[in-house]
């Protein structure tokens, strides 16, 4: 490995990026500002309330957007500037930790409305994820994107580890409404670096996508897309079964530990310097390991550990088996992270980043209904150890589903479809259109031709086609239709921007079988006519 090569995989390379580094501190404060907000907040509605379906309603009121929006979320990340976009979600954010905290200082606050107003934080969290997630390809080389990923998760990780402490020693010293307020200022602190960034737009002729045109557009993208469904497999079976040690902790350390909030904190605190210390070994490990057995390394490492702690029952182990699943759990996350982002080109990357979200939300949600329903009915040791046995089998089951991702050259437009001649001018919104590509091919090459006929036909899809389908002349067996259609001539002139370098290395491979001096001939058909 080059000196080059060693600096970008370094841990600490990607604050070479201005905007990296200052976007990276601002979050880690909002993120510092968001525990604060959560530990007050679990600790008002104890003093505004003794009911404990209101108390456990804080959680799911701050949770549930993200599984309700986060594909809504993708959607206008992707269609909208998304430096624009993030500062609207976050002025909203900073608006309601505001109106909490004013509420808050007069003595207004109610139950009802500390819900509602941890909804409304909720929801901007869930509106502005996907598309804070997608910003990091843009802000640093793809070399440096899986120490982007996990210096990241560190920040959370820190953040995690500080911020209830912070929180606990602001409301016992200055009281509920000042921890509000920073909470409130935290956001200001990400409003300030967006508007210092001055992103470049994605320059385009064509008129952005309507909002539902867009949902479908990434979910058909994500059906059609094999390296990404993969990921999401891995990953809702990771969480799936992973979760059993979070969703657990509080019952294992008071019933099998025999202990209190002191060492649930301490428990908490060791998993987050696990994860720490995990981040910053990550760029060894994945030259080591690569990212398919790095994953599979951790998670049988992670159930290992969670066995263990099902039958050992000592706090020091705990702490210790803590620190190890912290450092699993974020070498997991990081490298399917990456895998997310490094599979889809630019142009659906927050759309796709926002179903891997919901994938990680629905997995956690329910994991936790999941093991805390086994736990009451079997005991805790039995659900921890079939969430180990679980998440091995699983694990081992999916080893071979590549997290590799694409290399970033691969989902650069290639430009290289010429545009189509037409003989009137055409209204964009027309359709739908059809499109149509003869081929000649060698009669020794058929069977190949069909295969990666194929695989073409899957990038067709990806980019937009709505039926794609491959027809042999009855009368001369050698000549093939293939025929693809998008909902409108807007939508196949998308298809021009959008098709990728891949898409078209997977062309050149499907005209080494044609039969010599028989270049395709590709035809267009609109529908949409009026009488």
């Amino acid at each position: 490995m080059s000196g080059d090569q060693a600096k970008a995989g370094s841990a600490w390379a990607p604050f070479q990026s201005t905007v990296f580094r200052w976007l990276w501190m601002a979050t880690l404060a909002s993120n510092i500002g968001t525990w604060i907000n959560d530990t007050t907040s679990g600790w008002m509605m104890t003093s505004l309330s003794a009911s404990p379906l209101l108390v456990s309603l804080v959680q799911t009121a701050g949770s549930l957007p993200i599984l309700a929006l986060a594909l809504v979320a993708g959607a206008l990340a992707d269609i909208v500037d998304r430096r624009r976009y993030l500062i609207i979600t976050q002025s909203w954010t900073l608006i309601i930790a505001s109106v909490l905290s004013v509420t808050t200082w007069m003595h207004l606050l109610t139950p009802e409305l500390l819900l509602l107003l941890t909804l409304g934080l909720g929801i901007g969290s869930a509106m502005s994820m996907p598309a804070m997630s997608s910003t990091t390809p843009e802000v640093v080389p793809a070399a440096q994107l899986p120490a982007a990923v996990a210096m990241t998760s560190i920040g959370f990780n820190a953040s995690r580890a500080i911020g209830p402490a912070i929180g606990g020693l602001i409301l016992l010293s200055l009281g509920p409404a000042i921890a509000y307020a920073l909470n409130a200022l935290s956001f200001l602190a990400v409003i300030f670096v967006l508007l210092w960034w001055k992103r470049e737009p994605t320059k385009s002729d064509l008129p952005a996508e309507q909002f539902f045109g867009a949902l479908r557009a990434g979910l058909r993208y994500v059906a059609n897309s094999s390296n990404f469904r993969g990921v999401l497999l891995r990953a809702v079976l990771f969480f799936l079964f992973a979760t059993a040690t979070w969703s657990l902790l509080p019952l294992y350390v008071r019933v099998e530990l025999k202990a209190g909030p002191a060492i649930y904190g301490v428990m908490l605190g060791a998993a987050g310097l696990g994860a720490i210390v995990g981040g910053l070994l990550l760029p060894t490990l994945r030259r080591w390991l690569g990212r398919e057995r790095q994953v599979l390394a951790a998670s049988v490492l992670y159930a290992l550990t969670m066995l263990s702690m099902a039958y050992l029952r000592n706090a020091i182990f705990a702490g210790a088996a803590m620190l190890i699943i912290g450092a699993c759990w974020i070498a997991v996350l990081s490298a399917l992270q990456v895998s997310a982002q490094t599979s889809v080109p630019a142009w659906v990357r927050a759309r796709a980043l926002s179903m891997y979200i919901t994938a990680f939300s629905a997995g956690l949600v329910v994991g936790s209904a999941g093991w805390g329903w086994v736990a009451s009915h079997w005991g805790i040791q039995p659900a921890l150890a079939a969430a180990a046995l679980g998440l091995v089998l699983s694990s081992v089951i999916t080893a071979n589903i590549s997290l590799k991702g694409k290399d970033p050259d691969d989902l650069v437009p290639s430009a290289h479809w010429p545009l189509p001649i037409v003989s009137d001018e055409l209204a964009q919104e027309r359709g739908p259109a059809l499109v149509t590509v003869n081929y000649s091919v060698r009669p020794e090459c058929r069977a190949e031709f069909l295969q990666a006929l194929h695989v073409l036909g899957r990038a067709r899809r990806r980019d937009g086609a709505i039926f794609w389908g491959i027809f042999q002349d009855a009368e001369h067996a050698n000549d093939y239709v293939e025929t693809f259609m998008v909902a409108s001539w807007l939508e196949h002139l998308r298809q021009h921007e959008r098709v990728s370098r891949d898409a078209q290395r997977l062309q050149w491979t499907v005209a080494t079988f044609l039969s010599e001096g028989h270049a395709p001939v590709v035809r267009h058909y609109i529908g949409g006519q009026r009488a």
